[in-house]
């Protein structure tokens, strides 16, 4: 496990100390029986983490053994999406989060989801609408700053978008174990350098502008 966890609320980093993360392991035979089940059988390891920040609780579950392992349930909150602010388009936003949701359960929905995510991205922030997800990239990358050209570089190998022909976004693609994962990154990514850089350039040179004009008006009170 990780030494520290990234809280899904408010996006702070916490070490998982015996303050802020506690489990336990219970399996069918364990239930109701006064012990707890070892890692060793077909169990679930019950986890919560207690975010020292925004003080809220998130909890999940994690197969364990041959039969249940790498089965992730959130329970609070049901997605570990990080939360963006709402100058993101929703439909954006919701294709992201609704593709976290199901990342394990079923990665290839995810991914199609993303791309779609992705398109979306693309579309509305730099204004390119092509057939394909491939074209718009390809344009994309005429405009862009070099460490997101390398970004794009590595989505032609996640998720089969290179060689996807098709002009259907919605189409699920065959993928390969952590793309989706990989997708989602790409997603955050992109969310953080185009609309969350942008909207920080605007807040500050807001505030340039506002204090510009406060001294312009209070010159011309002293003359």
């Amino acid at each position: 496990m990780n030494d520290n966890f990234n809280c899904p609320f408010c996006g702070s980093s916490f070490p998982l100390i015996d303050e802020t993360y506690r489990y336990n392991v219970v399996s069918f035979d364990s239930i109701n029986r006064g012990f707890h089940a070892t890692e060793q059988t077909d169990a679930l390891k019950v986890e919560m983490f207690k975010c020292p920040t925004c003080k809220e609780t998130i909890a999940r579950t994690l197969g364990i053994g041959s039969k249940y392992q790498g089965v992730v349930t959130n329970i609070y909150p049901q997605s570990l999406a990080k939360q963006f602010p709402d100058f993101i388009p929703q439909q954006i936003r919701e294709d992201y989060e609704e593709a976290y949701s199901i990342v394990n359960l079923s990665p290839k929905a995810s991914a199609t989801l993303s791309r779609r995510a992705l398109q979306g991205m693309i579309r509305d922030f730099h204004g390119i609408k092509k057939s394909r997800l491939v074209d718009e990239i390809d344009a994309l990358e005429e405009i862009v700053t070099i460490p997101e050209k390398t970004v794009l570089d590595s989505i032609r190998n996640i998720g089969n978008v290179g060689a996807h022909t098709e002009k259907d976004i919605n189409v699920i693609l065959e993928i390969k174990p952590g793309e989706a994962e990989n997708l989602l990154e790409v997603i955050e990514f992109f969310m953080n350098s185009w609309y969350i850089a942008r909207h920080n350039v605007e807040v500050l040179f807001g505030k340039v502008n506002n204090t510009k004009q406060r001294l312009n008006e209070d010159k011309k009170k002293l003359k």
